[in-house]
Protein backbone atom coordinates (compact mmCIF):
# COMPACT_ATOMS: atom_id res chain seq x y z
CA UNK A 1 0.00 0.00 0.00
CA UNK A 2 2.87 2.39 0.83
CA UNK A 3 4.35 1.78 -2.61
CA UNK A 4 0.99 2.27 -4.34
CA UNK A 5 0.46 5.61 -2.57
CA UNK A 6 3.94 6.78 -3.54
CA UNK A 7 3.52 5.61 -7.14
CA UNK A 8 0.23 7.49 -7.37
CA UNK A 9 1.83 10.69 -6.07
CA UNK A 10 -0.43 10.65 -3.03
CA UNK A 11 0.38 12.84 -0.04
CA UNK A 12 -1.24 10.26 2.21
CA UNK A 13 0.73 8.37 4.82
CA UNK A 14 0.12 5.06 6.55
CA UNK A 15 0.97 5.11 10.24
CA UNK A 16 0.83 1.94 12.31
CA UNK A 17 0.66 1.93 16.08
CA UNK A 18 2.00 -1.59 16.74
CA UNK A 19 0.79 -1.81 20.34
CA UNK A 20 -2.68 -0.40 19.66
CA UNK A 21 -5.49 -2.89 19.03
CA UNK A 22 -8.46 -2.44 16.71
CA UNK A 23 -10.74 0.34 17.93
CA UNK A 24 -8.02 2.11 19.90
CA UNK A 25 -9.55 5.54 19.21
CA UNK A 26 -12.98 4.68 20.66
CA UNK A 27 -12.90 5.96 24.23
CA UNK A 28 -15.91 3.86 25.21
CA UNK A 29 -14.13 0.56 24.44
CA UNK A 30 -11.66 -1.36 26.56
CA UNK A 31 -9.25 -1.19 23.60
CA UNK A 32 -8.98 2.62 23.89
CA UNK A 33 -5.39 3.88 23.94
CA UNK A 34 -5.28 7.58 24.85
CA UNK A 35 -1.72 8.29 23.70
CA UNK A 36 -2.13 6.66 20.30
CA UNK A 37 -5.58 8.19 19.82
CA UNK A 38 -4.26 11.69 20.59
CA UNK A 39 -1.32 11.27 18.23
CA UNK A 40 -3.53 9.90 15.48
CA UNK A 41 -5.98 12.77 15.86
CA UNK A 42 -3.20 15.37 15.69
CA UNK A 43 -1.79 13.70 12.58
CA UNK A 44 -5.24 13.72 10.98
CA UNK A 45 -5.77 17.42 11.71
CA UNK A 46 -2.29 18.27 10.40
CA UNK A 47 -2.97 16.31 7.21
CA UNK A 48 -6.25 18.14 6.72
CA UNK A 49 -4.55 21.52 7.17
CA UNK A 50 -1.70 20.59 4.83
CA UNK A 51 -4.08 19.37 2.15
CA UNK A 52 -6.66 22.16 2.23
CA UNK A 53 -9.37 20.22 4.03
CA UNK A 54 -9.45 22.34 7.18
Amino acid sequence: MQQALKAAGSRSEIVVFPEAPHGFHADYRPTFRAREAAEGWQRLLAWFRANGAA
